[in-house]
């Protein structure tokens, strides 16, 4: 007796239908493509209704978003291909807002001129050159050049002179801002220490486990007694 022979075809998901949205499965597609042959308009949307809980529970995570019961309507009839005649509680979301990309945001390419200091610094030049002459103007000075001082006593070297904060300050300002004579920034205690973005985490008690704090401690000279 001879044995029949029989063909057995194996389907892939590459060779199928790509999901519009595969966190509900290929099941729903197919039960919304069967919504279609429902030729009664009200039996479709009672299935239709049937549908959105089996979503719901596909996807319980939609609860966390706001009005979730619109977006479950609005993902049927975008599975749907927005085909799809029924009388839905919301109204049907229009293809060309839901496929609409947002405006690209234009980046700031516009160079650094001192990275140590970083993009803010220049901004913060740019409103105290908008300061006019006065008190209120020499504190902001002030309290710029010993933010300064910090950030580059973090990146570069143990210590740093009044003089080369103050260049800086009239650098990057281009000559906008210019520090007042006699001005003076507070002494930095010599047991000062300041970290670098990232370093002081913390972990194992001494920063990461290495054993290293990932500080930069301050080693100038002590004052006199």
């Amino acid at each position: 007796m001879e044995a029949s022979e029989t063909s057995i075809k194996l389907y892939y998901n590459t060779e199928v239908e790509k999901l519009q949205m595969p966190e509900y499965g290929r099941n729903v597609l197919h039960m919304i493509e069967m919504l279609r042959e429902i030729p009664d308009k009200a039996k479709r949307t009672e299935q239709a209704y049937a549908v959105v809980k089996v979503m719901e529970c596909l996807n319980p995570q939609v609860h966390q978003q706001e009005n979730y019961a619109q977006k479950l309507w609005d993902h049927l009839f975008m599975i749907a291909g927005y085909d799809l005649d029924i009388d839905a509680p919301y109204p049907v979301p229009v293809p060309e807002i839901v496929n609409s990309k947002p405006d690209p945001i234009a980046l700031n390419t516009k160079p650094i001129r001192a990275r140590h200091y970083g993009r803010n610094i220049e901004s913060i030049l740019d409103l105290i050159a908008s300061e006019p002459e006065g008190e209120v103007k020499t504190a902001m000075i002030r309290s710029l050049a010993i933010y300064m001082r910090q950030q580059y006593l973090i990146w570069n070297k143990d210590t740093v002179s009044d003089a080369t904060i103050f260049q800086d300050i009239e650098r990057l300002s281009g000559g906008r801002v210019k520090v007042p004579e006699g001005i003076e920034l507070s002494k930095i205690s010599a047991d000062a220490s300041f970290s670098r973005p990232g370093m002081n985490l913390g972990f194992g008690g001494n920063g990461g486990g290495s054993g290293k704090s990932g500080k930069f401690k301050y080693r100038g000279k002590k004052g006199k007694k």
